[in-house]
């Protein structure tokens, strides 16, 4: 028998999801040296994210900050080297990890923000290594 997942509903399930990924994003070859190497405070980093998921999935203003620039330096730092595949990889993570643990319209919404989110920062990415040369 199929198990029956629930919807996202709160900001608990959001830091379930959040830590769920990361624990998988932090093992993995390709993405975990990099965020392992960027990021010193993970619980602090978890607060952070969660806040831009309740804001993006439940419309409450808790996340401040620029994820763009976020990301900006984070490919400064491993010297101009974030691809694409980087971003398709965290993706697939994130479609994995919500298939896991959720079902429903906010879960679809997650997946869909994450999306449109990821495009947006390696096109932002890409742009200031245009404007550098």
């Amino acid at each position: 028998m199929k198990e029956k997942k629930s919807a996202i509903k709160n900001r608990e399930d959001i830091n379930l999801l959040v830590r769920t990924f990361y624990s998988k994003v932090r093992k993995d070859k390709v993405l975990g040296p990099i965020f392992n190497s960027i990021i010193a405070d993970w619980e602090s980093h978890f607060i952070v994210l969660s806040d831009f998921w309740e804001t993006q999935l439940f419309l409450k203003r808790k996340y401040i900050g620029n994820p763009v620039v976020v990301h900006q330096e984070v490919d400064k730092k491993m010297n101009h080297t974030v691809t694409s595949e980087h971003f398709g990889l965290w993706l697939n993570l994130w479609f994995e990890t919500i298939d896991d643990l959720f079902e429903g319209e906010t879960a679809w919404i997650a997946k869909n923000r994450a999306q449109k989110v990821s495009t947006m920062l390696f096109l932002k990415i890409f742009e200031e290594r245009e404007q550098g040369r």
